[in-house]
């Protein structure tokens, strides 16, 4: 499974110009390589606000995540022990297997992500991600 995503990113000529002119001086390898290493670079200024939200949103939400997150068997199997339907709720990429489709379908009640669920198509079906 491919975790990258492809963005096109529209800038003006000066600040492309910019980028050309430090790959052609060596401190990047291309302008992917600019823009990747810039982007962590923000992110990591940003980082507080980051994790203060992830806080935030754990405290409430039964499942919430930025990233990649696979699903597990026994999330299933507790949910169904208690009785409680999940809602998930993130950023990035939610993976569902193929073999969990009957524990997913019981005790899912919802999946919000901004992103990409990776699951079957029953699974999508049933919870409208089509």
């Amino acid at each position: 499974m491919d975790s990258t995503e492809k963005v096109s990113v529209n800038m003006n000529v000066g600040t492309l110009s910019q980028i050309d002119l430090l790959v052609d001086l060596g401190y990047y390898s291309n302008r992917s390589d600019f823009i990747n290493q810039s982007t962590r670079q923000a992110l990591e200024q940003k980082r507080s606000i980051i994790e203060a939200e992830t806080q935030r949103h754990r405290s409430y939400d039964d499942v919430w995540f930025t990233g990649i997150y696979v699903f597990a068997e026994e999330q299933f199997l507790r949910a169904q022990e208690s009785g409680k339907k999940i809602k998930v709720k993130g950023y990035g990429l939610a993976v569902i297997d193929e073999k969990l489709d009957d524990l997913a379908i019981n005790t899912i009640e919802e999946i919000n992500v901004k992103g990409k669920v990776v699951c079957s198509a029953r699974v999508k079906k049933h919870l409208g991600l089509y």
